[in-house]
């Protein structure tokens, strides 16, 4: 793949995975509660902090995606955060079988964020 072909898909991941951040991960912690919410019942103040630095990362990805070489720092930091968040919770989930299902929720979906992004990510330049 070309360094141009990966910046145009890079453009698109970051829109999309911005997109899902801001909008989609308050529906699916509603849709399916078990592989997104860690806290379901009642009110969540965990869950309305994830859900605001989520969408306020997922701004800034949608902003990155204009020229996402001149945003490198904040793509990697959303690699690297994915995976750590992502493994802290794949632990996590083996707590109970309560939270299983967040290893084909919430903790997949990370780690595909971040390995989508970082073989996208031009190394150089």
């Amino acid at each position: 793949m070309t360094d141009t072909d990966r910046i145009k898909y890079l453009r698109v991941a970051l829109a999309l995975t911005g997109l899902i951040f801001i909008f989609a991960l308050w529906p699916l912690t509603i849709v399916w509660p078990s592989g997104w919410a860690w806290h379901t019942e009642g009110r969540s103040h965990y869950l309305e902090m994830i859900l605001g630095l989520y969408a306020t990362l997922g701004v800034f990805l949608l902003l990155a995606a204009r020229n996402p070489l001149l945003h490198r720092s904040l793509i990697w930091f959303t690699v690297w955060s994915s995976v750590v968040h992502g493994g802290i919770m794949a632990v996590q989930s083996f707590s109970g079988h309560h939270t299983m299902g967040h290893l084909w929720g919430d903790v997949l979906a990370l780690f595909v964020v971040a390995a989508v992004l970082a073989f996208l990510t031009p190394r150089d330049a």
